[in-house]
């Protein structure tokens, strides 16, 4: 359809329908196209670099998760194993204390047995005894000795003999006298020597006695065990 303005200075009105045509500028020069160009590449790569970044850090980030949980549960079934270890560690120095408590208390169950023993070894010929009684308690105790003897050489050869036991020390003749031994009709047969002295029991050197220890087949044989049952 054509149109006629017939108001002067009017402007025409665009044709109705028509569309607007939109034109992209133009750079001045191949110069500037470069640079526009290399521009348009940096932000490419760019943006290209940032993805990737972004992508890894997510990848990392997840890996540093599944490694936190795993070293959660190891943390949890060593701090289980540590504890149960402790424990056992607690329960064995419990028990070899007590031990050692026993054996303190039974160290000198023996005492009287060896005094006995090693007084009657060295009891000579023509001597015996009439009296031994302990004088002083103790982990070593002082023991009073008293008999009689057929003459003063045999009192000696019985206290030497108690110098060379183990367990004896210190012999110390407290007196000694002459008096007539009586019969059991109450007549007198002869003359005899009675005696008083004292001994010190000792505890022995160690490579002396033959010892086992109480608890030393049990741990050898645990030490033997294979750790990974």
């Amino acid at each position: 359809m054509i149109q006629v303005n017939l108001l002067p200075g009017g402007r025409k009105r665009p044709a109705r329908g028509r569309k607007l045509a939109i034109s992209l500028p133009k750079f001045g020069g191949a110069a500037q196209d470069r640079w526009v160009l290399g521009a348009v590449a940096l932000a490419v790569l760019a943006a290209i670099g940032m993805a990737y970044l972004y992508l890894s850090v997510n990848s990392r980030r997840e890996e540093a998760d599944v490694a936190l949980q795993r070293a959660m549960q190891d943390s949890a079934r060593y701090a289980d194993l540590i504890g149960r270890t402790n424990a056992l560690i607690a329960r064995r120095d419990s028990i070899v204390q007590k031990v050692a408590i026993i054996q303190e208390i039974d160290q000198g169950r023996y005492v009287w047995p060896h005094i006995l023993d090693e007084v009657s070894r060295a009891v000579p010929d023509y001597t015996w005894l009439t009296e031994v009684q302990q004088v002083t308690s103790g982990v070593e105790p002082r023991i009073r000795i008293s008999g009689q003897a057929g003459n003063n050489f045999a009192i000696a050869v019985f206290m030497r003999q108690l110098e060379g036991s183990p367990f004896l020390r210190n012999v110390d003749l407290q007196s000694t006298q002459q008096t007539l031994a009586r019969q059991q009709g109450g007549t007198a047969s002869q003359l005899v020597y009675t005696f008083d002295l004292e001994v010190s029991y000792e505890q022995p050197p160690m490579d002396f006695l033959e010892t086992v220890p109480l608890l030393g087949t049990e741990t050898e044989a645990m030490a033997s065990e294979p750790s990974g049952r």
